[in-house]
């Protein structure tokens, strides 16, 4: 009996990925500046050249655009790869030693936050008043928070934590605030090599130093 197979052409996969890409640099953009309740899908596909039909088709929502984006941008490709299987976690567990650990993590939180700074400090700037960017804002601050606890449960394999792995995950979660390295390097001009020896020393100092 023949068996009917859907043929799918790499040429075909590869521009369906280019379009991709293209709408999403489009929506990093203008989701900045003029920023994202004032960006409409339309402006999105013309800055992209593609119909805003095709916007639909590949993405189904302005919110889901947005949210596909913040994932993209956070972990700088479209790969379907979970963050516990990439390879700065495999790293990670590997070294020995809170300090060189936290080294490790600060390097990638260095090269994640100058892909992602503009696209969340104006994410986190929209999610005040859109209910779309807020949900996907509150949906990124969780997801932070649970990765913490599991770089915390990591960390606490050290015998070097001298608080509790929850509130060392709170530590944690606070010093990886995009926030902080808007402020430091994009408003206060600090080099990344600064941002990362103060996120090891000051990250360090909160989790061998015993709570009351």
């Amino acid at each position: 009996m023949a068996v009917n197979r859907r043929y799918v052409s790499p040429r075909r996969q590869e521009q369906a990925r280019q379009t991709r890409r293209a709408i999403l640099d489009a929506a990093a953009k203008l989701f900045v500046d003029p920023g994202y309740a004032a960006t409409p899908l339309t402006a999105v596909a013309a800055e992209a050249d593609v119909a805003v039909q095709t916007v639909y088709a590949v993405f189904g929502s302005k919110r889901q655009l947005l949210s596909d984006l913040v994932d993209v941008t956070l972990v700088g490709d479209d790969e379907q790869v979970a963050m516990p299987d990439r390879s700065f976690v495999g790293d990670i567990r590997a070294l020995t030693g809170l300090r060189p650990k936290l080294a490790r993590y600060a390097r990638h939180l260095a090269e994640v936050h100058a892909r992602q700074a503009r696209v969340m400090v104006a994410l986190a700037g929209a999610a005040t008043a859109d209910a779309d960017a807020a949900a996907i804002w509150r949906k990124n601050l969780e997801e932070r928070r649970q990765g913490m606890l599991m770089f915390a449960a990591d960390l606490t394999e050290t015998g070097e934590i001298r608080i509790s792995q929850d509130q060392a995950a709170d530590v944690l979660w606070l010093a990886q605030d995009i926030r902080n390295y808007d402020w430091l390097i994009t408003q206060r001009g600090w080099s990344a090599p600064q941002f990362e020896q103060w996120f090891v020393t000051t990250v360090t100092a909160s989790l061998t130093t015993p709570s009351d």
